[in-house]
C-alpha cells in the first residue's frame, strides 16, 4: 500500500521546537552553560534550512549549470573552512585552506561526478535533485574524516616531536619516523564512517533512507540508494584522509628530511 506524503505545518514544527526549548530551560536551571549555544544553534538551523529550501526550490525549477556550480563552490568553500576551524593547531596561511579544499575536490566532488554520470546516469548529469543532495552528504562525511585525521596527525606529531627527531637521527626516513602516527590518524579519520556502516540497518536507519521512506519511496529502493551512498561516502572519506595526511606529512619535513613546524603551523607553541 502506497502512502501519501504527510505535509508538515508551521505548528507541527513549533511543537517539535518545544523539546529543544525544554532542553534549553533545563540546561539553564542546572547551570550547564550550554543554553546559549543551543539557542544559537537552533536559530541557525531554522534560518539556514529555510533559506536553503527556498534556494533549492528555485534551482530545481531552473536546473541551470551555472547556478548549480555556484552552489557547489559555496558548499566546498564552507566545508574547507570548517575543517580548519576544527583544528586545535591551525595550519599556516592559505596553504591550510588549499590542502583541505583539494582533498574535498579529490574525494567528494570527483566521486559525486562519477556517481552521477556512470552509476545513477542522471540526464543531465547536473540534475539538482541528485547532484546537490549527493554532494552534500559526501561533503559532510568527508569533512569530518579530514578534520579528525588532520587534527590527530598534527597534534600527535607535535606532542611526539622529540621521538620523531630521535628516529630521524638514528637513520630512519621521514615517512618511517612518522608511520605509526600516520596510521593512527588514518584510523581516527575513518572510524566514524566505519561505525556508521557497521550499525546501518541494525542499530540505526541512515538519514537518506529514512527521508526517502518518509517521502513515500518503496523501502527496497530507499535501501539501494542508501547502500550506494554508504559506499560512496566510505571511499570518499578514505581517499580524502589519505590525500590530506600525505600532503601534510610532505610539508612537515624539509628537503633534508628534518622535522619542521615553523612553516606548517600558524603559531607553534
Amino acid at each position: 500500500m502506497k502512502t501519501e506524503l504527510i505535509v508538515l505545518t508551521a505548528p507541527d514544527l513549533m511543537l517539535a521546537s518545544m523539546l529543544v526549548l525544554a532542553l534549553i530551560g533545563l540546561g539553564m536551571r542546572l547551570g550547564l552553560g550550554v543554553s546559549r549555544t543551543l539557542t544559537v544553534a537552533a536559530v541557525r538551523t531554522t534560518v539556514q534550512l529555510l533559506l536553503v529550501g527556498l534556494i533549492l526550490e528555485t534551482v530545481f525549477s531552473q536546473a541551470r549549470l551555472t547556478w548549480i556550480m555556484s552552489i557547489v563552490l559555496v558548499m566546498m568553500t564552507v566545508a574547507a573552512w570548517e575543517i580548519l576551524a576544527r583544528q586545535k593547531r591551525k595550519l599556516k596561511g592559505w596553504w591550510g585552506f588549499g590542502v583541505s579544499a583539494f582533498s574535498l575536490f579529490i574525494s567528494s566532488f570527483l566521486i559525486t561526478l562519477l556517481a552521477l554520470i556512470i552509476i545513477i546516469k542522471a540526464d543531465p548529469w547536473y540534475t539538482p535533485q541528485y547532484a546537490i543532495p549527493l554532494l552534500g552528504m559526501l561533503l559532510g562525511n568527508t569533512m569530518n574524516g579530514i578534520a579528525l585525521g588532520m587534527d590527530r596527525l598534527v597534534q600527535t606529531a607535535w606532542q611526539q616531536r622529540a621521538v620523531i627527531e630521535q628516529r630521524l637521527m638514528l637513520g630512519q626516513k621521514d615517512r618511517e619516523a612518522i608511520r605509526e602516527i600516520a596510521r593512527d590518524s588514518m584510523r581516527a579519520g575513518m572510524i566514524p564512517i566505519i561505525n556508521a556502516m557497521a550499525a546501518a540497518g541494525v542499530v540505526s536507519l541512515p538519514g537518506m533512507m529514512t527521508g526517502q521512506i518518509l517521502a513515500g519511496s518503496p523501502p527496497v529502493e530507499a535501501v539501494k540508494y542508501q547502500i550506494l551512498i554508504m559506499f560512496l561516502v566510505t571511499s570518499g572519506t578514505g581517499f580524502a584522509v589519505i590525500t590530506v595526511l600525505q600532503l601534510i606529512i610532505r610539508r612537515m619535513f624539509d628537503s633534508r628530511e628534518r622535522l619542521r613546524f615553523d612553516h606548517l603551523l600558524r603559531e607553534p607553541r
